[in-house]
């Protein structure tokens, strides 16, 4: 990995809380300065950023990483048979070396398509934090917890968090959280989802969960708690400004005042919820309630890919398809869904290009003919920006990609071992 102290962004475009051209001073892992008056002998190394936009890492703030071995797998399904059928039984034939090398390949993914942040539920957390460590970004890590009403297997899910909080927890140099992650309020039981809020709460962590993704599931909490699940989950004590909702989509006018109220942020997944037909999330809404709300892609299965940029279209074309309004979700609420949200979701400082904030910095390439002309660059980041558009990462003050090519990992060998790999599923 790059030993840099210093790093100068010399006269990129600016997406801070105005839009400016101005250069940016990295010293260590922040922000150091933010002016004109910079110039080469100030740093190390000096990155000519004249034909760049600079504006803050992406944060992808619900994935399931491992998954990007079952690209393509179980499309065209609705979710309960996409699950039962299609993912559940690979699934079940997961070991440490296949998440590790799943893990690997979508590092390199969100890092060549600047995400300098993902919040992930999965199995074999030890082995995707092992591949987090090494590609240098940053990442809120839960085990997956799933007891189908069972007592024993509760006792052994509960374990297996527990451990992960113990070989992982505030690793990597920081750059490395884990989160509580019990699956759904449908798959789990009233007792593990409550020890998970404590276990949760003890240890100062995220509780990190699906909640309303489908018509089929509010049904079913309804018949058996006689109750909608976001408010099913406020009797059990899951809602608090340490909850992370995934998904949202049938979320009532009542639980969005009682989000509010809580403080609990939302991960809003365009991609796979159109994908799976599960629906459209009251996203304006959401924000016109003031509920933080973020933007996830959700696993590589159901989406097909890792692009944070396609994700913030798809946000702001379906909110304003879905109530007919085209000034709904304006450009600002939609970038800063897929960044300072998601930052303030997992209590990182980072999401904005401002002095003293971590030095998670994305460039993205101006001088290709989609990003032609530049009249407004907010509006070009949000509509017309391509994962492939960008240039140079630079997470928490390393440069993790310089001209396109990575710099902590070999690509061709882990698409190499990705390919052979998924195989095996």
């Amino acid at each position: 990995m790059t030993q840099t102290t210093s790093i100068l962004i010399k006269d990129p475009i600016i997406i801070a809380d105005e839009v400016h051209r101005n250069s940016i001073l990295v010293v260590d892992n922040k922000i150091e300065e933010i002016s004109s008056k910079l110039n080469d002998n100030d740093a190390e190394v000096v990155i000519d950023a004249h034909d760049k936009i600079a504006m803050p890492g992406l944060v992808n703030t619900h994935t399931h990483v491992a998954m990007t071995l079952l690209r393509g797998v179980g499309d065209d399904q609705a979710l309960q048979t996409w699950l039962n059928d299609y993912i559940w039984p690979r699934e079940a034939n997961l070991t440490d070396e296949l998440v590790y090398a799943g893990s690997r390949l979508a590092m390199v993914e969100m890092i060549k398509t600047g995400t300098t942040m993902f919040n992930d539920m999965y199995f074999y957390m030890q082995q995707t934090a092992k591949a987090v460590e090494e590609a240098g970004i940053r990442a809120t890590l839960g085990y997956g917890m799933i007891d189908l009403f069972d007592d024993e297997k509760r006792k052994q899910e509960l374990k297996n968090a527990k451990e992960l909080i113990k070989s992982s927890h505030n690793t990597a140099d920081g750059r490395i959280k884990v989160a509580i992650t019990p699956h759904a309020p449908n798959t789990c039981s009233a007792e593990l989802i409550q020890e998970s809020v404590k276990l949760a709460s003890d240890n100062n962590l995220k509780l990190h969960i699906h909640v309303s993704e489908t018509q089929d599931e509010v049904d079913l909490i309804k018949n058996e708690h006689g109750m909608t699940p976001f408010k099913y989950l406020d009797t059990l004590g899951a809602l608090s400004e340490d909850t992370i909702a995934a998904h949202g989509v049938w979320t009532t006018p009542d639980e969005i005042k009682l989000l509010s109220e809580r403080g609990v942020t939302v991960s809003h997944n365009p991609s796979s919820n159109m994908k799976l037909a599960s629906g459209i999330a009251p996203v304006a809404d959401y924000l016109e309630n003031g509920v933080n709300t973020t933007i996830g892609t959700d696993g590589v299965s159901s989406n097909n890919n890792l692009d944070m940029f396609s994700e913030m279209k798809l946000t702001a074309l379906m909110q304003k398809v879905n109530t007919l309004n085209p000034e709904v979700l304006k450009t600002r609420q939609t970038f800063n869904m897929a960044t300072v949200n998601g930052a303030k979701a997992l209590g990182v400082n980072t999401g904005e290009l401002k002095e003293g904030k971590l030095a998670d910095i994305v460039l993205v390439d101006t001088n290709v003919a989609h990003m032609v002309p530049l009249i407004d660059p907010l509006s070009n980041i949000v509509y017309a920006a391509l994962g492939s558009d960008v240039n140079t990462l630079i997470c928490d003050g390393k440069i993790l990609l310089k001209d396109k090519q990575l710099t902590t990992l070999n690509e061709q060998e882990i698409i190499d071992e990705a390919r052979s790999a998924a195989l095996q599923l």
